[in-house]
């Protein structure tokens, strides 16, 4: 590589241009964990969009590392909470289509091969009398209060 072409290199170029999808979709301070996933989409192994797409389900979803033994944190792949995984499949997705040129519409409607998790049930509120109620009363209640 000549010293001029060297010089030429521009900092856009250093990375691949999935990569730089990723950082320009996923480039807020709070999205730096979805920028990751996309990334493992560029950079997933196989060879069609469809392999892809299983690569981000198994990198994104809590899966038994040992057969039939309930998963620990220690040998744990996934983000975790269930809604963190579906963000990081549709993150890694994300890096998938760039990947392999799939229409952005495509994309979108991709799902987990994962069943949906039910809503979780309706908490009953408590009016304030009742939350009172409810709550111990504590050592601090029985010292005077000395204020100006």
């Amino acid at each position: 590589m000549s010293e001029a072409t060297k010089n030429s290199i521009l900092p856009q170029q250093w990375t691949s241009p999935c990569w730089n999808h990723c950082t320009h979709k996923y480039s807020a301070l709070t999205q730096l964990p979805w920028r990751v996933f996309c990334k493992k989409g560029c950079g997933a192994d196989g060879d069609t969009w469809e392999e892809c797409v299983d690569s981000c389900d198994h990198i994104c979803y809590k899966d038994p590392v040992f057969k039939d033994q309930k998963w620990s944190a220690y040998i744990d792949r996934s983000p975790g909470v269930p809604s963190y995984s579906e963000e990081c499949f549709h993150a890694c997705v994300s890096g998938c289509g760039f990947k392999f040129d799939v229409p952005e519409k495509t994309v979108e409607e991709c799902q987990p091969n994962r069943p949906k998790l039910p809503p979780p049930p309706p908490t009953a509120k408590k009016s304030p009398a009742e939350h009172l109620a409810t709550q111990a009363p504590s050592d601090d209640d029985n010292i005077p209060s000395i204020s100006a």
